[in-house]
């Protein structure tokens, strides 16, 4: 069994977040045997004058820069780009500028396979998700998704306005855990419930066979666990646990 997940205080830096996440996501995808991620080719790096504009949301120089000829679509020295960069560091300003520029590609992901969608809805940001989804922005990305990240963290504002665009409310990540698992497994109670009543399945099961009551049980989580086995004691007891699995239209990727 995994050690409990750390309660993560409002005032971590994103990066840590953002590490922290991808750590327990390893950890997950490597128990039941998750594909390697596979990369994606990125645009020309950006230079350090550029990615520090990005991190201090500093607008006039990013639109100094812009004019000078920067590919928005660039990438940092580890190859994030400029714009999943911007979501990490909870640069509104700059995440606007990007993102309004024709030239820049919304959805482009980092080398976790992470877009900018994603982080912003981890850090709640939900500045940032509102202008990605003005952008028509993926929320059904193939895999981990936006939703699974604001339940993780227990944006509850954030996955109401996914659920409203259509986000699947039983999305899947490769190893089949759902945003309800995710939600259990940071203990976040409210975000459960809001789960549940837009219909999420409590009884889907990941491929290592766990519930979002088992994830609870596992890491201590008592708000969590005491609303789960309220729903587990409502549930027939002839009905059998399904598998996580999304529709087609979910899986591959639809907006």
């Amino acid at each position: 069994m995994l050690p409990p997940a750390p309660r993560t205080p409002a005032t971590v830096p994103t990066r840590r977040l953002a590490l922290r996440y991808r750590l327990h996501r390893v950890l997950l995808g490597l128990a039941s045997g998750m594909a390697a991620v596979t990369l994606t080719a990125h645009a020309a790096g950006a230079d350090n004058t550029v990615v520090k504009a990005v991190k201090f949301d500093d607008v006039k120089e990013i639109n100094k820069q812009l004019a000078k000829g920067l590919d928005p679509n660039a990438t940092d020295p580890q190859g994030m780009p400029l714009i999943v960069l911007a979501a990490r560091e909870k640069s509104d300003k700059v995440a606007a500028v990007l993102a309004a520029n024709p030239k820049t590609d919304v959805d482009q992901l980092d080398r976790a396979d992470e877009n900018a969608m994603m982080l912003a809805s981890l850090n709640g940001d939900i500045t940032i998700v509102k202008l990605l989804i003005d952008k028509d922005a993926e929320i059904n990305k193939k895999g981990w998704a936006p939703l699974h990240y604001a339940a993780a963290n227990g944006h509850d504002d954030i996955a109401q306005l996914l659920l409203d665009r259509s986000a699947y409310i039983d999305a899947a990540s490769p190893n089949g855990t759902t945003p309800l698992m995710m939600a259990a497994r940071g203990n976040h109670a409210s975000t459960i419930k809001l789960l549940l009543a837009a219909g999420a399945d409590a009884s889907l099961k990941n491929q290592l066979g766990l519930t979002a009551l088992d994830f609870a049980k596992q890491y201590h989580a008592k708000d969590a666990t005491d609303v789960l086995e309220a729903v587990a004691a409502e549930t027939p007891k002839n009905a059998s646990p399904a598998s996580s699995t999304a529709p087609d239209k979910a899986q591959n990727g639809a907006k």
